[in-house]
């Protein structure tokens, strides 16, 4: 394990961005934290976490992806896609690496691969730090995420006055050797510590142990047909903020723009709480607000999980709870099945 005293991370960063570009979680004049690329003078965020995920990196909110005109009868394609420059990323928490596990299931593991998200993922290093003060609103220990040891190309602890890094890819280990001169060696003992400490505060936050049992099998049918849903969805908005902050969120449009010169394609984030969400000619398959509302957390907790090996498709990272202007979210949703089990019984 290799550290560097806390006051050295300016020339920790400006080694990184000397060689290629880098991208931190800074405060903005509202006070809230955003991934912005580093420049001398910018200074690391002590926020938990960002408004928006480190999703962004990979899966941007708009894409163009393709342009084409025509001249008579004859269509030229443009392929606007350049290769993408490398670029790490710092501060990346716990639950955001694992959304990117659950996005690349889609993306990547899947035919066809998503070419234009793989060009990112295969360009991007990402350092994660672990949470020393996990918020009252983190649950990512329902789903096994263990906030004090995040994955990522590189992980990283803030402990003892000095952050700490260990390499867990190829690539994190290159980017880790490039800067090797301002590390020295660490016994780990420091890390070991704060991740205890970590260990404990995550205990006894309110949300760390949800109960899942309910979604987890087949009985897909009969949460579906479930009052519940009346109850949860009778005061959702239909706003999507939830679904523009979620970390796993992976739906897009596609959009056709005439640019007076050809036609411009672009992809564009979509969510599924708005009420045009996957509009057909004849009409739109979810025409209530429940429809819409189920049909999000339903893929949450039921049909991500049963396309993929049991895996959960959301990570807790609590953005959904602190945004959600009706605080509508998805430990409600959790809490209101479970509450359901027990006036049943």
């Amino acid at each position: 394990m290799l550290s560097l005293p806390i006051e050295k991370i300016d020339a920790l960063f400006e080694a990184i961005a000397s060689k290629e570009k880098l991208y931190i979680p800074v405060d903005n004049s509202s006070g809230k934290a955003n991934f912005q690329k580093w420049e001398k003078g910018a200074k690391l965020s002590n926020a938990l976490k960002t408004v928006r995920s480190a999703k962004d990196f990979f899966f941007p909110k708009t894409e163009h992806l393709v342009s084409y005109k025509m001249d008579g009868k004859q269509i030229t394609v443009e392929d606007p896609r350049k290769e993408v420059e490398d670029f790490v990323v710092f501060g990346v928490r716990a639950c955001d690496a694992k959304s990117f596990e659950i996005i690349d299931n889609v993306y990547l593991k899947m035919t066809p691969v998503d070419s234009y998200y793989k060009n990112r993922r295969d360009h991007g290093t990402v350092i994660t730090l672990a949470c020393a003060e996990p918020a009252q609103t983190c649950f990512c220990s329902t789903y096994k995420i263990d906030a004090a040891n995040p994955a990522g190309d590189i992980s990283c602890w803030l402990a003892d006055g000095a952050f700490h890094f260990n390499a867990n890819t190829d690539k994190g280990k290159k980017l880790l050797d490039a800067v090797k001169t301002l590390l020295s060696e660490s016994d780990g003992k420091a890390v070991d510590a704060a991740k205890k400490e970590i260990a404990a505060k995550i205990e006894k936050l309110p949300f760390a142990h949800l109960d899942l049992s309910k979604f987890v099998g087949k009985d897909m049918l009969k949460l579906f047909n479930s009052k519940v849903w009346d109850r949860v969805s009778e005061s959702c908005l239909g706003c999507g903020t939830c679904t523009y902050v979620c970390p796993t969120c992976m739906c897009f449009d596609v959009r056709d723009f005439d640019t007076g010169n050809g036609i411009k394609q672009v992809r564009c984030w979509d969510s599924c709480m708005y009420s045009d969400f996957t509009q057909m000619a004849a009409a739109n398959p979810r025409l209530t607000q429940k429809e819409r509302s189920r049909q999000r957390f339903m893929h949450k907790l039921m049909y991500y999980p049963m396309a993929h090996d049991g895996t959960f498709s959301c990570v807790g990272c609590g953005r959904c709870l602190e945004s959600c202007p009706i605080n509508m979210n998805i430990v409600k949703v959790i809490k209101a099945f479970n509450e359901e089990t027990t006036e049943e019984k």
